[in-house]
């Protein structure tokens, strides 16, 4: 009778401890499929942004990336692994390595700005992979495209160029982008032709004014002759100015490619020679 006891007993305690272990199984499940849904959301998110995104440990070695990745490092899955330095780059980013190495010494952030042999520019930023704990595992490498950044600062690069020699100039001389709107002009213009700053740039030069500046002769130089040649020399121009009566003027025009960007601009020079 007492065997029987202890036997069921002994049944009792496996079937609980069985209940037990199906309910951590059950649970350690629930987890799992939490981590997979997580590392999904984390890896959709990831490549939803568009931006090349490289995970090194601490040795440097390659632990993971983004899809746009491959289009700024060779990278195959297969490198997962590998160390940074047996990866050829796409772009002019010699000192990667160097500057990985750099923060994780400082733990702080390194960003360069690196063109891609496509002559597309990036931002490429540095920072330390800290985990939830506050450990640092490596680093995260990102590149993010900055072309039209890049291009309109070679723009502005080359208006200040611009207006730097147009304020040196004593005769009127005006500066036009490719759509012959004014982009800048020096005192000497303003003071000459009578007409202020906020009423003269940004606009089409035969819009000034009350369109004085529509002159035919003035047309055929910039529209005719200078597309042709890309200088004018002394094209005589004669018209009477309501605000300050008949002027002969001189034109002198020069179209400007600035060679880091795809911007031009025209330099046009004004000689008056009204009393000459």
């Amino acid at each position: 009778m007492s065997s029987r006891r202890s036997s069921e007993t002994s049944k009792e305690e496996l079937q609980s401890s069985n209940e037990e272990l199906m309910t951590v199984n059950a649970e350690l499940q629930n987890k799992m499929d939490e981590l997979a849904q997580v590392n999904n959301d984390m890896a959709s998110l990831l490549s939803s942004t568009k931006i090349a995104t490289i995970f090194l440990d601490n040795e440097l070695h390659i632990q993971r990336f983004t899809p746009d990745a491959t289009g700024v490092i060779n990278l195959i899955q297969s490198d997962v692994g590998r160390p940074l330095t047996d990866i050829s780059l796409k772009v002019e980013y010699p000192d990667l390595v160097q500057d990985a190495r750099a923060v994780l010494a400082s733990l702080s952030m390194k960003e360069r700005s690196v063109q891609h042999e496509s002559g597309t520019w990036y931002l490429a930023r540095i920072i330390p992979y800290r985990t939830a704990t506050n450990v640092i595992e490596g680093v995260v490498v990102t590149f993010i495209e900055i072309t039209e950044q890049k291009r309109m600062q070679a723009i502005e690069d080359a208006l200040a160029f611009s207006r730097g020699i147009v304020d040196t100039v004593r005769e009127p001389l005006i500066v036009l982008d490719a759509d012959l709107r004014v982009v800048s002009a020096n005192r000497t213009f303003y003071d000459t032709f009578k007409v202020p700053p906020e009423e003269t740039e940004h606009k089409l030069i035969y819009d000034l004014g009350n369109r004085q500046w529509d002159i035919l002769a003035l047309r055929t130089a910039l529209e005719e002759l200078l597309p042709q040649s890309a200088v004018i020399k002394d094209f005589v121009v004669e018209h009477e100015f309501p605000a300050i009566g008949i002027k002969k003027m001189l034109l002198n025009a020069r179209r400007i490619q600035h060679e880091r960007s795809d911007t031009q601009t025209i330099l046009l020079a004004i000689e008056d020679r009204t009393d000459k």
